[in-house]
């Protein structure tokens, strides 16, 4: 069995390059662990940069989004119970698009399966081979039964926790961590938002965020202890707790409900250096994580699926090996800077155990700069709405 391209990982990366590289002509089989159904359960953030958007349009895939998603021109930012209002496209002229992770996933499969394009769900023990050789090939088992697919090149887009990364050799890869002493407790409820804006807020009592899927579904975080757990949390106790660290106005329009979905997530910084050994490439959360403070994982993802799709389709198309040859440091300019700027705007909303005097006046003073300084602004927009590619 042979396929030119290995997807491993069906998730919104693996399936949007598959999407792209189909389009092409370039012949992909994606492996995916769980169900389609699995995959589809998992809630994620859905602010999309005007560079995700555009793949989406190249890939077909965005009718519905058009459809359905909601165009923000900017977001508001709190503190000490004061909002001010950051215009996306005043500064920049472009916007972000909301549109969940999820709805993103489901066109991506749809479209798959329209093209008949190969995909296996329910795969164990999948193991690349030979990638530092001109024959790689992907085992797995499937159901029982032990499977071999021969290819050109692996696209490991199987997160954080897949065989991907591990299969590049420890003393070819370099990690970078930082782990934050916080999670966010993240509430998904069908009332209508709260503002028709992203609210971020930085509170005494720590950080908020208020958000939204749709007209009637919002999605709501606060900052909240590692040791915490969604159990040790009711909605009403939820409720209580954001009202007391977003803006008074808004606290009163706040329309509370009972939560469909609740779960704590631990804050990250990580990068794995290089992001390509021989034929195999790392896309998106196998290569890389950031604090979801930005909502940079999907984009970012989006931003390694745009360099390995044009390294890729290169390649078919002509035999030049430049984009391969440099997909990796093409890929990590982009990943550092939005690793930077994740880091940056998490320091600026977040409580941090022992922050002295002298640390809150210094975070009370860069909002107050970013709120009345315009190139201040522009630099925050332009990371926000996305860098270009």
């Amino acid at each position: 069995m042979r396929h030119q391209v290995v997807i491993i990982g069906g998730g919104p990366a693996g399936l949007l390059l598959g999407q792209l590289l189909h389009r092409r002509g370039i012949d992909t089989v994606l492996l995916e662990r769980k169900t389609r159904a699995y995959v589809l359960g998992r809630i994620r953030a859905g602010v999309l940069e005007a560079g995700l958007v555009g793949l989406l349009e190249e890939a077909g895939v965005a009718e519905r989004l058009h459809r359905e998603g909601q165009e923000h021109d900017g977001t508001q930012i709190a503190c000490d119970g004061e909002m001010f209002h950051l215009d996306f496209r005043a500064l920049t002229g472009r916007p972000v698009t909301v549109y969940g992770q999820t709805e993103v996933t489901r066109d991506l499969y749809d479209a798959r399966e329209a093209a008949h394009a190969r995909t296996e769900f329910e795969v164990d023990h999948v193991e690349i081979h030979g990638a530092e050789t001109d024959a790689p090939y992907v085992t797995y088992v499937q159901g029982g039964r032990s499977h071999r697919i021969d290819c050109d090149f692996v696209a490991g887009c199987d997160g954080f926790h897949g065989i991907s990364r591990q299969t590049i050799p420890l003393s070819v890869r370099r990690e970078y961590e930082k782990t934050y002493p916080f999670g966010w407790l993240g509430v998904l409820a069908e009332t209508p938002p709260v503002y028709h804006e992203l609210i971020y807020a930085n509170s005494e009592r720590g950080f908020a965020l208020c958000s939204m899927r749709n007209a009637n579904l919002s999605r709501y975080y606060l900052q909240c202890g590692l040791s915490d757990h969604p159990e040790d949390w009711t909605d009403r106790a939820f409720w209580q707790e954001l009202k007391r660290r977003i803006p008074a106005e808004m606290a009163e329009r706040l329309v509370t409900g009972p939560s469909i979905e609740k779960s704590i997530a631990p804050l990250r910084s990580f990068v794995c250096e290089p992001m390509r050994w021989g034929r195999l490439f790392l896309c998106g959360d196998a290569a890389h994580i950031v604090p979801p403070t930005g909502a940079k994982g999907l984009n970012l993802a989006a931003s390694d699926v745009h360099y390995l799709y044009h390294a890729l389709w290169q390649f078919y198309d002509t035999g030049e090996r430049e984009g391969i040859d440099r997909y990796s440091e093409r890929a990590l300019l982009r990943v550092w800077k939005a690793e930077r700027f994740s880091w940056w705007f998490s320091g600026l909303l977040h409580r941090y155990p022992h922050q002295s005097r002298f640390d809150l006046k210094m975070q009370q003073a860069d909002i107050a700069f970013l709120r009345d300084n315009r190139a201040q602004q522009l630099a925050f927009a332009e990371n926000y709405v996305g860098l270009p590619y």
